[in-house]
This record gives C-alpha cells, sequence and structure tokens, in this order.
C-alpha cells in the first residue's frame, strides 16, 4: 500500500522499528522519541509552510518519506500543522488572563466546554492550585473584556470565583511541541 491516498490501516500490524516508510504503521504517541521525525518537527516548527521536497532535500531522504511520517504523526495526535496569530501585531488592545475558581454544583471540564466557543479566549488550561481554569482573554479593548466577564463570568451558577489579571506586557508568546529530550 504505498499510494498515499490509501489511508486504511490493517489493526491486526504493530509497529516494528525496521519497518519501512511505505508498510503503513499505526501510529503512536512515541513518534516524537525518533530523531528523524524531530527534524521534520523542527523544520515545520520554523515554517509551518515548508513543502515537504525541501524538508526533504535538507534531510536527504524522500519526499514520499517526509509525507508519510508526516500523516502519521498527525494521524497520532502529536502532530497539527496550523497558523498562529501574532494578537499583538492584529492590534488587540488587551490581552487579559482570568482565574477560574469553578462552583462546587460544575466541574472545570463543564465549564471549560461551556466557555471554549467563545471568539475572545485563546487558551483554557485545567490546572492545579489556587484555580480550576486558567483562561487567556485576548480583546479589543477594556469594554469587550467587561462585556465578556459580565456574559460568561459573573451570575453565572457554575463560576464561584473569578480574577482577573490584566496583562501590561508581552515578553515570550510561544507554544511548542517538545520531545522528552529537550524537556
Amino acid at each position: 500500500m504505498s499510494s498515499s491516498s490509501n489511508r486504511m490501516v490493517n489493526l491486526n500490524q504493530f509497529n516494528d522499528a525496521n519497518d519501512s516508510d511505505q508498510i503503513p504503521r499505526i501510529p503512536t504517541r512515541d513518534t516524537l522519541k525518533d530523531k528523524l521525525n524531530q527534524q521534520i518537527i523542527d523544520m515545520l516548527e520554523s515554517d509551518g509552510r515548508l513543502p515537504f521536497k525541501e524538508i526533504a532535500k535538507t534531510l536527504e531522504i524522500s519526499e514520499g518519506t517526509v509525507r508519510n511520517r508526516v500523516n502519521r504523526m498527525k494521524d497520532a495526535g502529536v502532530l497539527q500543522i496550523k497558523a498562529l496569530v501574532d494578537r499583538s501585531a492584529i492590534n488587540y488592545a488587551t490581552d487579559s488572563m482570568l482565574g477560574i475558581k469553578v462552583a462546587s454544583t460544575s466541574s472545570p471540564s463543564e465549564v471549560a466546554k461551556r466557555l471554549q466557543d467563545c471568539n475572545e479566549i485563546v487558551f483554557i488550561l485545567w490546572v492545579t492550585g489556587r484555580y480550576d481554569l486558567l483562561v487567556e482573554i485576548a480583546s479589543e479593548g477594556d469594554e469587550t473584556l467587561t462585556r465578556f466577564l459580565e456574559k460568561h463570568c459573573f451570575n453565572n451558577n457554575d463560576i464561584k470565583d473569578v480574577e482577573v489579571m490584566k496583562g501590561l506586557a508581552t515578553y515570550k508568546n510561544q507554544f511548542l511541541l517538545k520531545s522528552h529530550e529537550k524537556l
């Protein structure tokens, strides 16, 4: 099955380090431990639109090998290729973090699911410690932030308390997919 259009995987097969890239394998999260996969990821982190042909030339492998490995990593859920927006470059005036304490009648996952489709929210993380959820908000100004808080946070029975921490300056904003070697 060397055709990239045929994406069927025989579940009776198992991963073997000696398999060639033309034999389909069940994708696993261990694919990040592979040195070649990590090199491909490193290149895509620099430029997510980098053509497979260019990656292959740099790494001295075939374009098909790059395509197969990228597809397997995507199938395994360890790689997503998306655009990252620099909010400061598009004039968002307010960047805030919300520390949310969830009411005892609800759960952090329920509150996160309720909030996840709000356009102002760019990040939701279930955390341990003082808060249950950390939520990052990017808004056009204080009025937009206030409307968001009134509509989605205050007077909602699933939220016990909210602490608003307005950003003053951003020094680094980069989400990286890291292998265990880099941690």
